[in-house]
This record gives structure tokens, C-alpha cells and sequence, in this order.
């Protein structure tokens, strides 16, 4: 009897699961494919065995079902875009005895005929609403939101949550980070999360004015405030972010004497332009971001320490590239979409090693160096996939040495291994050219390559 219920169960999973109308996928409490139908696969032009026990990141562009399984939150009809076409996806989160153990995912879809159809309709709906979203961009000068921000890093997950629950309200933030950790980003996703959203966002680069300008340019100045002043006058950063948000970049870079006419401003709410008269009331919000240690600073007074308590009231550390290293493939694909489609020519993915190759670096620049690294492979290679060769030499990772931690034998085998794919690569996958290349037989290529699972 036992036997005859489990396998009406199992039929009725296949029934379920295996419907032709809907693509399912389930994957476990860190991401990992543990599930996905026939219907799902057929679409994905994917082998089920293949895509079992790989990240979900991997196998279906623009997933969120590891953003699930660590928000616990379900996320019902949302748009996904897939394979060229935008799908109505569900997500929701799996739990056993109260704690999450992975999420369900469901894309759902017609008959071509009917779906091309919806999916034509939607475009049109989408492009309206960009073109929408652009006017309402280029007065106030925010274009970024959180989903710009791409990530599988729990710790920048949480970050963002953070975000979300402070950027409603008037406090003052400072970004900390290195240069190129995405800074910025973070600054104009919170101008949209605020109530100021509809007003102007204004960057200042602190680093970029030149020291004789920085008070005309953040304060602006009357007309005939000195000699070559425009006619009219010009209005300043603080006057053109009135009741809006003021992005002060690189603030640790500002000279002491603008950071005193600056503390003024937070302190009494009012600018004094160049050759005014009067002061002018002024709402901003100031954000604030520096790679500076700025406690270092303020012991050697190169920083007033009553400002650095007025813009630090809540202070946020973005992670620098090599402290998120799972993010590199999900930031390398991301960026090599939009490297490609600025410049126009078709590559599609990395080669597996180089997935590696980037993981072992250190990025010094952050995301910056990694978009850059990533254009200059594109211009160099000559497929549609970018190879180990296509990267610059400083990434390119020395055979020669190992980790860390790696023993004389681990390295011999990584080495070996890197060799053996390249030759096979090179031969266009004909073992017998890549054994003559690498002067083994060919019995004994094939062995290794069984060994390594190439």
C-alpha cells in the first residue's frame, strides 16, 4: 500500500512539475540547482544533468532566487527578462522546521503565438516607461537605483537592506570605500529611495575644483562679483540642489578652507554667494564619500573634525572587490553586456578559467579595473568567448606559482590541468592533435583528461 501512495505521489510531481506550460526551478538555501524541469531546460537549451549542482546565477540571466532564499521574501509576477524575451516569474521561499532551506521558482508563459504577442506588447510598455523615467532623470540628475548595484555577497545584501530603511528620512551619510568599490552608486540609490526624489541630485567632485574656484562653484556668485563673472550671475551646487540631495565626492580632498564655509552652510541652513549681499536659505541633504582615512586627517588637521561629525551620522563601508570575490562572475557578465553593447560586437561569455583568473586577482581598482579589464579583452579577442589569452598579462595567473596554501603536488596538477585545456582548445577539441602538441600519447591524454574531469 506504502508503495502503491509514494509512486501516485511521484506521479502526480511529474504531472505538476513536468507541465509543458511552466518553467520550474528549485535550488537549495545557497542558490544551487537542486531542481529544473524539462519544460525549463528546453528553453535554456540546457541538459538537466548539466545544470544540476551549478549556481542558479549561472544557468538563468537576471535570477533573483538566491536573493530569495537570504530575504526569506517571496516575489510574486515579477518581469524577468530571459533568453531575449520578458517572462512573469514567481519566487518563493522553501521552508522546513522555520528556517529556509531553498525557493521555488515558476516562469510562466503561453504558446509562442499568444507570448510573442505579450511579449512585443510589453516592450513597447517598457521603452515608455525608460523613456518616461529619462525625462524625469535629466533634471535631477540621479541614474541609478539599487538594482544597478549587482551582487551575490550576503554582506552587500545587507547593505542595501540599510539603505532601503535610512533613505527615507534627511539624515546625513558618508560612503566609505576604496576607489571604483561603486560609491556613487550607492549615492544615487539613495537620492531615489528618498522623499527628495523628484528634486535635483547635484555632485560636487571635491577633488576635481580647482581650490581658487571651489567657492564660486559650490556657493555661486553675483553678477560683477569679480572681474570675467557671468552676466547674470551663476547659482551654485547648493543652490541648484535646493530641496534635493548634494553629493559631496572625495570630500577628504576639500582644502580646509572650503570645509569651514561648508560647515557653515550645515550649521545654519544658508548660502552667501560670491558678491551677494544677503544669504539665501538653502534644503539640502548631503551625502558624502571618501576613500580617505578621515580620523587620520583630522589628528594631522587636514580635516575639521566638527564637519566630519555633522556628515557622519550614519556611515556606511562598501566592500572593495577582492573582500566579494563571489561577486566577480555576476559583476563580469553584467559588465561585459554593457561593454559589448556600447561598442557593438558580439561576445557572449568567459571561458571557464577565466572565471578563475579574475577570482585570483587582487583589484586594486574594484569594479572600475574589472569593466576596464573586461573592455580591453573584448576589443582583443577574435571569438565569441574570451579566453585567458585575451586578458591583460598582469591578470593572467603564473602556471608556476600556487596559493597560499597549495603543496608542490597541488600545483603541478593545477598547471597540468591549465595545459592539457589549452591544447585541447587549441586543437579545436581533436585529443589526437592536442596529445602531439603536448608530445604524450594518446592514451595517456585520455587518462587525464578522465583524472581532471575535462
Amino acid at each position: 500500500m506504502r508503495e502503491i501512495i509514494e509512486n501516485h505521489r511521484h506521479d502526480l510531481f511529474d504531472t505538476f512539475f513536468e507541465s509543458g506550460n511552466f518553467c520550474i526551478v528549485i535550488v537549495d538555501q545557497v542558490g544551487f540547482i537542486s531542481y529544473m524541469n524539462e519544460s525549463y531546460c528546453r528553453f535554456l537549451n540546457v541538459e538537466k544533468s548539466n545544470v544540476i549542482g551549478k549556481h542558479v546565477s549561472d544557468v538563468i540571466e537576471n535570477s533573483r532566487m538566491h536573493i530569495v532564499t537570504q530575504t526569506g521574501e517571496e516575489e510574486i509576477a515579477d518581469l524577468q527578462y530571459i533568453r531575449g524575451s520578458y517572462m512573469i516569474a514567481n519566487r518563493v521561499p522553501l521552508r522546513s522546521e522555520g528556517k529556509i532551506v531553498g525557493a521555488l521558482g515558476m516562469v510562466l508563459f503561453r504558446d509562442t503565438e499568444e507570448w510573442l504577442k505579450m511579449n512585443s506588447h510589453i516592450r513597447d510598455l517598457l521603452l515608455e516607461l525608460k523613456a518616461y523615467r529619462s525625462q524625469l532623470d535629466q533634471p535631477n540628475g540621479a541614474t541609478y537605483s539599487l538594482h544597478h548595484i549587482i551582487s551575490r555577497s550576503p554582506e552587500l545584501e545587507r547593505l542595501k537592506n540599510k539603505v532601503k530603511k535610512i533613505a527615507p528620512g534627511d539624515v546625513s551619510v558618508l560612503l566609505r570605500g576604496e576607489s571604483g568599490t561603486g560609491k556613487e552608486l550607492f549615492a544615487h540609490s539613495i537620492h531615489h529611495l528618498s522623499e527628495r526624489s523628484t528634486k535635483p541630485f547635484v555632485k560636487v567632485n571635491c577633488a576635481a575644483i580647482p581650490e581658487h574656484l571651489l567657492e564660486s562653484e559650490l556657493f555661486g556668485y553675483q553678477e560683477g562679483a569679480f572681474t570675467g563673472a557671468k552676466k547674470g550671475g551663476k547659482p551654485g551646487k547648493f543652490q541648484l540642489a535646493d530641496g534635493g540631495t548634494l553629493f559631496l565626492d572625495e570630500i577628504g580632498d576639500m582644502p580646509l578652507n572650503a570645509q569651514v564655509k561648508i560647515l557653515r552652510v550645515l550649521q545654519e541652513g544658508e548660502v552667501e554667494a560670491v558678491g551677494a549681499t544677503k544669504p539665501q536659505k538653502v534644503d539640502v541633504r548631503i551625502i558624502a564619500s571618501t576613500h580617505q582615512p578621515l580620523e587620520e586627517l583630522i589628528q594631522t588637521q587636514h580635516f575639521r573634525e566638527d564637519l566630519f561629525y555633522r556628515i557622519n551620522v550614519v556611515q556606511f563601508r562598501i566592500p572593495s572587490l577582492r573582500e566579494r570575490k563571489e561577486d566577480i562572475p555576476l559583476l563580469s557578465k553584467s559588465l561585459l553586456h554593457k561593454v559589448t553593447e556600447r561598442i557593438g560586437k558580439r561576445v557572449t561569455d568567459f571561458d571557464k578559467d577565466v572565471y578563475e583568473s579574475l577570482k585570483l586577482y587582487h583589484w586594486p581598482g574594484n569594479i572600475r579595473e574589472l569593466e576596464n579589464v573586461i573592455e580591453s579583452a573584448v576589443h582583443l579577442t577574435s571569438t565569441e568567448f574570451i579566453s585567458i589569452e585575451d586578458l591583460p598579462d598582469h591578470i593572467q595567473p603564473n602556471p608556476y606559482l600556487g596559493g597560499a596554501d597549495e603543496s608542490l603536488k597541488e600545483i603541478i596538477e593545477r598547471t597540468e590541468k591549465q595545459a592539457i585545456e589549452r591544447a585541447i582548445k587549441k586543437a579545436d577539441g581533436d585529443k589526437t592533435k592536442a596529445a602531439a602538441q603536448l608530445g604524450i600519447g594518446k592514451t595517456s591524454l585520455y587518462d587525464k583528461v578522465k583524472k581532471y574531469g575535462l
